[in-house]
């Protein structure tokens, strides 16, 4: 056989080897990329059509004078709200308000306004409540951030630690939301969004007075969310995994002080810009409830509730090194 002939039949071959490799895009994938890809595009294209109707809305961030809340400030400034900046330390909240009034801005602007407020302080909600309505005449979309971590393990944790972590995530919230809400369902227009975390799905050793005070914030937006859902009020509940954020250095140990380290999951994970996108894509689609976290913290949260002994020997040892750790 000479070298023309044999370079033939490898051509033959080769041809042929594409030709089955087409057949199979053509008749297998693209049936099932193709409907994927319109999907998406009209998705977009909805997300797009929405965001029209953004600008002019009135949104009360809380927790806004640092990371995930100042992110969500910068995201929701862009798309031409007016915003309520909420947090304990005003000096704080004029520096993200200044930083925003520097940005470059294609569309409408407005400027923020400040307001001071201290989640643990539940008698003041009404009065606050009254205050951040007044400036625009209501509030859209009200997005419940504020919150502390903890970092030590049940039984070293005092009572006190406790009481505030909870106080702060859940009650202030709570708090806050039914200050809020009756100026909503007079409107019957109004949206309520809770940042919870994975951790209000799945608790996690060393951490349960924040684990235990997301739950409650979890199962308190799903009871809302039937209540209001004949009232023109939408109710969603963001459960983000790990931001870098500063949250595990402000989060309290057993005795109340301040934790002060940057724990490594924290710092490895997600941005906060990103995580404020997800967000602000949420309320624009109405979720109900969302995950936004890595591959790890997804197959825990379906390990919880499809092989629960597995889940549980996982956080069993991961108990015991912590317990090392210390």
């Amino acid at each position: 056989m000479g070298y023309d002939e044999i370079s033939k039949n490898s051509r033959s071959i080769t041809s042929g080897n594409w030709n089955v490799l087409y057949w199979v895009l053509g008749s297998i994938c693209l049936p099932v990329v193709m409907p994927l890809v319109l999907l998406n595009l009209w998705h977009r294209s909805l997300i797009a059509k929405k965001r029209k109707h953004l600008p002019g809305k009135v949104v009360l961030i809380t927790g806004a004078s640092s990371g995930l809340g100042e992110a969500m400030a910068h995201v929701f400034y862009k798309a031409g709200c007016k915003l309520l900046l909420a947090a304990r330390r005003l000096e704080e909240l004029e520096r993200v308000k200044n930083d925003l009034l520097d940005l470059e801005i294609v569309g409408v602007a407005y400027p923020p306004s400040v307001l001071q407020l201290d989640l643990a302080e539940l008698n003041a909600m009404s009065r606050f409540a009254e205050k951040a309505i007044s400036i625009h005449g209501g509030v859209d979309i009200l997005i419940n951030n504020g919150g502390i971590s903890v970092r030590a393990n049940i039984i070293n944790t005092a009572l006190d630690v406790d009481l505030k972590i909870m106080t702060v995530n859940y009650f202030g919230s709570v708090a806050l939301t039914k200050a809020i809400l009756p100026s909503m369902v007079k409107r019957q227009s109004g949206h309520v969004c809770f940042i919870s975390s994975v951790q209000g799905k799945f608790a996690l050793p060393h951490r349960s007075a924040y684990s235990a005070s997301k739950h409650a914030l979890q199962a308190f937006a799903d009871s809302l969310r039937a209540e209001m859902s004949n009232k023109g009020i939408k109710v969603t509940c963001i459960s983000p995994g790990y931001i870098r954020t500063q949250l595990s250095v402000n989060a309290l140990t057993s005795t109340g002080q301040i934790h002060g380290k940057m724990d490594k999951a924290t710092a490895e994970g997600m941005s906060a810009e990103a995580c404020a996108e997800r967000i602000l894509t949420a309320v624009l689609r109405g979720d109900k409830d969302l995950i936004i976290c890595n591959a790890q913290a997804r197959i825990a949260y379906y390990l919880h509730f499809l092989c629960p002994s597995i889940y549980f020997w996982i956080m069993a040892n991961r108990a015991s090194k912590l317990e090392k750790e210390d």
